[in-house]
């Protein structure tokens, strides 16, 4: 069967060196994961080196399902936000093993696949608000600009303020800075992987200014099994990581299904405001979470960077199966990966985290039941260093100025449930 009629590409218009260079131009704006998530994670004790191949493998396989089983140009990759919670508020935060924080990761991924194919994604998301689920992913990206500021030496901790500014005549923070500005810069010029160049020219300053080792480009890829089947289902089972699963069932859910949607909007994939596909895409979506858990990585979500591959021309799976492709590749860069330092993606996390803000403009500011709580959301997952209390506190609010203001009604069934799971939690917590 030729590529032409595996993904009907005349039929969407396309073609094979189109859906080629779709894939390519998605891979250079999303490649960034494989420096920023090993990164990410070796903070919560993960083998740094091991991390990277899970990285490679998972966005290798979740976009290969995405484009041979959906036929849809999108993408995967272990998600931004995702893998700071992991790691800040799961395992450092909660002082959870990293095997037991992956289980929870496995747990969510098939309870997703439960959902998915019960066709109960879609009711769950229709019964969240619009309000909560802009606060989420705008709480989320507060909380990636601060790790981005920490990370850059930007913000450090104060006994009489909590925080305040760092040493700012540092090398890393002034490299910092100037990969930041790189990138922006780049990304307003459409320069196709914008955010990778930044990473690359602060680490290769790095080398001059911040004392880096060069250890050389290629190599065989390091071994796996320091992750591979680590995750600690049991762990992941006591009481004290239920909200864990709960939490990231949510932001997955969130993240997951918006960038699906918004992605085939922007490619002209929607029938009347539906996706022809969309449940083998959510089953895609969700077999991912799984088989990036059984490698030894955070959640793994569609990316919403694909928009770049879609406005390339992509508008079919080839795209996606080419990003899969050049991920596998990626396996042979380990060294070059390995001598990327922390200020150097902490730029790329800022940018991303300035993006996730844009949403804000979109919440009804008039209606203080709605507004509030979002505000409240995006407030605490901040500053609570922890994107579960966030989303706790948020939900509560939202229950309880409906209830109090007479508009009870309003409240979607499934928000009470996790309103609910959620004030349990913090009472029994207390």
């Amino acid at each position: 069967m030729s590529l032409e009629s595996f993904f009907k590409l005349r039929e969407h218009g396309s073609d094979t060196r189109t859906e080629l260079v779709a894939g390519l131009t998605t891979f250079l704006t999303m490649a960034y994961i494989i420096f920023v998530n090993p990164s990410i994670l070796h903070d919560a004790d993960m083998p740094r080196d091991a991390v990277f191949v899970a990285t490679c493998l998972a966005a290798a396989l979740g976009s290969a399902i995405m484009g041979l089983y959906a036929n849809y140009p999108i993408g995967m990759a272990p998600g931004m936000g995702l893998n700071a919670y992991f790691a800040y508020t799961v395992v450092l935060g909660t002082g959870v093993a990293w095997q037991a924080a992956l289980g929870a990761v496995f747990l969510s991924g098939c309870l997703f696949v439960l959902v998915s194919v019960l066709g109960l994604r879609g009711m769950i998301v229709r019964g969240i608000p619009p309000s909560l689920r802009i606060a989420i992913g705008v709480g989320i990206g507060l909380f990636l600009g601060l790790i981005a500021l920490k990370s850059a030496g930007l913000v450090v901790a104060s006994p009489a303020t909590m925080v305040t500014a760092g040493d700012l005549h540092k090398p890393q923070a002034l490299m910092a800075v100037f990969g930041f500005l790189l990138i922006v810069t780049l990304d307003r010029l459409r320069v196709r992987g914008a955010i990778l160049i930044g990473i690359a020219a602060v680490t290769l300053l790095s080398f001059v200014f911040g004392g880096n080792q060069f250890h050389g480009v290629f190599a065989a890829p390091p071994s796996l099994a320091p992750t591979f089947l680590q995750m600690d289902l049991k762990g992941a089972l006591s009481m004290g990581v239920v909200n864990v699963v709960l939490v990231f069932f949510l932001v997955e859910l969130f993240d997951a299904t918006g960038t699906l949607m918004g992605v085939a909007a922007r490619a002209g994939l929607l029938v009347e405001g539906k996706m022809a596909r969309l449940n083998r895409a959510l089953l895609a979506d969700s077999a991912a979470i799984v088989a990036g858990a059984t490698l030894g990585t955070s959640s793994t979500t569609a990316f919403v960077e694909s928009a770049a591959g879609v406005q390339a021309g992509g508008r079919t799976g080839l795209t996606a199966l080419t990003v899969a492709i050049l991920f596998l590749a990626c396996l042979f860069i380990a060294p070059l990966a390995g001598v990327v330092p922390a200020y150097a993606t902490a730029p790329a996390l800022l940018f991303v985290a300035c993006l996730m803000l844009r949403e804000l403009g979109e919440l009804d500011w008039e209606d203080t039941t709605e507004a509030v709580p979002a505000a409240i959301t995006a407030i605490a997952i901040p500053f609570t260093y922890s994107i579960a209390e966030g989303i706790g506190f948020g939900f509560i609010t939202y229950a309880v100025l409906k209830l109090t203001t007479g508009r009870a009604r309003e409240v979607a069934p499934v928000v009470w449930i996790i309103s609910i799971i959620f004030a349990g939690r913090f009472a029994w917590l207390a």
